[in-house]
Parts: structure tokens; C-alpha cells; sequence
């Protein structure tokens, strides 16, 4: 009774920790990350309230990475302060083996894999390619912001402007050039006309809609250019279409697509071909195989609880190796599109590392009860 106590306080305590260290974590990436998201804003003219929905969707995207990286930072923290305590002693001391805490430890790590699993294979594709598609959905909510003085921009498909000056949502000296159809409608004749250019001495921008004054219409056609001037001119800009990506990527794609993809090879789909496999691939490990690293930080922390003389020497090997292994799963897994053998040890090794490190701690723990 007094041990589940014990065990119940423990698993709080690495919780805890985990989940500090997990949200400060993820709070400064996405702070960076932030930033530059207001190019969505400042660049592509996208409300504000746009910008928060589609940051609050990605933290399912960045979370997630963190999660091995927490755990191994958690654990250490704990069985290193316990350690230097002396609380292990008593514990040892009252008959509690060594390898009942390594079977908690892992424990804990199976049920992190299994959150870390809904979140990679499910979670994080669904909010992610939510967030893709709430740029799509979304229209220009003002020019305003895009416009920079003596700067060329060409932050919509088709569309480039450039203004020599700007005081508040007053323009001067306006050059805009169309090649995708969106000022067509202002040559006398559309059926030929390959581009529009636009030049006005000033304007006003409003939300939308540009006011042009005292300037001329080129345009381009196959047999001649067409002038056209104008004292005044109200063009709405709220159809064009910005450069922003509105397709899924692969990480945002449902791992279900994905998986039916490499097992199928099913062309129900866009992304299903043979060029993109290479990429659907280490997408796949590292939504369902990566997962399984974590029990591996779990026992390779658990050497911690081997008594040796040299323990600060050990502490630090041990962490350096279990990072080192986080690193390297992370180094490796894109090239496991591209190479068979490396692909089949990277799903093997996981649990031959589970299986080799839990038979070496149970080997070292009778060793070092024979000494005593």
C-alpha cells in the first residue's frame, strides 16, 4: 500500500516535469515560429484572426517533436535528484528492487508513446492540414499592409505592384503589372490580351479596393499594346490569389492516405506516384516507428541507478548518449526513404535496443547484488 503511495507520487512528479519542461519548450518554438507567421499578414494580407487560428494549430505540429526530448530531460531530472537525496536508498533499503522502478519507468514511457503515437499518426496531420486549408478558405482582407515603399511585390499569383511612397493608405507613383487576368477586364477588347500594366500618379487604398487617379491602362496583346488613360480608377483586389501554399504537404496529409499510398499504391490520390514514395516513407516512420525510441530513453536513463564511483562521469555519458540517440533517430530518418537497409534497422533497432538494454540492467543489478 505504502509502495503505490510511492509510485503514485513519482509518476506525478515525472509528469509534472515533463509537462513544464514539454510547454517551455514548445512555447519558445513557437514563439520564433510566430514571427514568422506574420508574413501572413504583412506580406499576404491575411486578417489577424487568421494569423492566431492558423499559430494555435501548429502548436499540434510543434508539441509533439518535443515530446521525446521532454521526457529524457524530465527523467533524468528526477532519478538524478532522488539520487543525490538518498531517497533510492531507503527505498533499496526497504526491499524495493532496482528493477521494479526500471518497470515503472518504462511504464511511463509506454503510455507518453502511446500519446505520442495519437498525436504524430492523427492529432498533428489533422490540425496541420486544417490550418493549410484555412488558407485557402480565407480571402485578401486589405492591400494596405503588403504595400512597402520602393519595393516590388509580388505576394499574389500573377500580380506584382510597386509604389514609390506611402503615408498611411495614401499612395504615389503606382506601377502595377497583371498576368493573371485580374485587370483583363479593363481593355476594351479581353479575348487577346496576354498582360495588363497599370501606372497612376497617386491613390488611396481601402481595404480592398484601390482608387487610382490621373495614370494609363497598357495592355499587351498578340497584334498590338493598347493605352487607355484615366482620371480616376477603382480596382477591387479582393479575388486575387495569394502565393501562400494551400495544398497539403505530406505532413499534413491523414497518415491513412498515406499508408494506402505505400501499400497500394493507389492513385485515388494526387500525392500517390512513385516520386513522392521516397518522401510518404520517412513521413511514416516518423509518425509510427519513432515513437518507440521513447521506452529506449527510459531504460538508458535507468543505468542511472547502477552504483558506481564515478557517478557525475556516468550521469553525464549516460545523458550524452540517450541525446545522442534522439539526434541520430532524427539525422537518419529522411534518409530512410532512400535506402531498404537503413529503412528495416531503423523500425528493428528500436526494440533491440529495448530488449538488450532491459536484459543488461537485470544482469547488472544481480551483479551488484552478489558484491554486496
Amino acid at each position: 500500500m505504502l509502495q503505490n503511495k510511492i509510485y503514485l507520487n513519482f509518476i506525478k512528479e515525472i509528469f509534472r516535469t515533463f509537462l513544464v519542461v514539454l510547454f517551455g519548450l514548445t512555447l519558445i518554438a513557437l514563439t520564433v515560429r510566430a514571427v514568422s507567421f506574420l508574413e501572413l499578414i504583412v506580406e499576404n494580407g491575411y486578417p489577424i484572426s487568421t494569423y492566431f487560428k492558423y499559430s494555435i494549430l501548429n502548436i499540434f505540429g510543434i508539441a509533439p517533436k518535443f515530446i521525446p526530448l521532454s521526457f529524457l530531460i524530465s527523467l533524468t531530472i528526477f532519478i538524478i535528484k532522488h539520487l543525490q537525496d538518498g531517497e533510492f536508498v531507503i527505498l533499496w533499503m526497504s526491499g524495493v528492487k532496482k528493477i521494479q522502478m526500471v518497470n515503472l519507468f518504462f511504464s511511463i514511457s509506454i503510455f507518453i508513446l502511446i500519446v505520442y503515437l495519437l498525436f504524430s499518426s492523427y492529432l498533428t496531420p489533422l490540425a496541420l492540414n486544417k490550418s493549410r486549408k484555412l488558407l485557402g478558405q480565407e480571402n485578401l482582407n486589405s492591400f494596405l499592409p503588403t504595400i512597402r515603399s520602393q519595393q516590388f511585390s509580388d505576394s499574389f499569383k500573377g500580380f506584382t505592384f510597386f509604389v514609390d511612397k506611402k503615408f498611411d493608405n495614401e499612395i504615389k507613383n503606382i506601377f502595377l503589372h497583371d498576368t493573371g487576368n485580374n485587370l483583363k477586364k479593363f481593355s476594351s477588347n479581353t479575348s487577346n490580351v496576354l498582360s495588363t500594366s497599370i501606372v497612376a500618379e497617386k491613390g488611396i487604398i481601402d481595404n480592398r479596393v484601390m482608387f487610382l487617379i490621373n495614370g494609363q491602362i497598357i495592355s499587351s496583346k498578340k497584334e498590338k499594346i493598347e493605352v487607355i488613360n484615366f482620371e480616376q480608377l477603382n480596382i477591387n483586389l479582393g479575388n486575387l490569389s495569394t502565393s501562400t501554399i494551400k495544398v497539403p504537404k505530406l505532413q499534413e496529409t491523414s497518415t491513412f492516405i498515406l499508408l494506402s499510398c505505400f501499400l497500394n499504391q493507389s492513385q485515388e490520390y494526387k500525392i500517390c506516384n512513385l516520386e513522392t514514395k521516397k518522401e510518404i516513407i520517412p513521413n511514416l516512420i516518423r509518425r509510427i516507428i519513432l515513437p518507440f525510441y521513447i521506452p529506449v530513453i527510459a531504460l538508458l536513463c535507468s543505468f542511472l541507478l547502477i552504483k558506481s564511483n564515478i557517478f557525475f562521469s556516468d550521469k553525464f555519458l549516460i545523458y550524452a548518449g540517450s541525446f545522442s540517440l534522439l539526434v541520430c533517430t532524427e539525422l537518419f530518418i529522411r534518409y530512410t526513404g532512400i535506402n531498404y537497409n537503413l529503412r528495416i534497422a531503423y523500425i528493428i533497432f528500436p526494440f533491440l535496443l529495448i530488449l538488450i538494454s532491459y536484459l543488461t540492467l537485470i544482469y547488472k543489478f544481480k551483479k551488484g547484488l552478489k558484491r554486496i
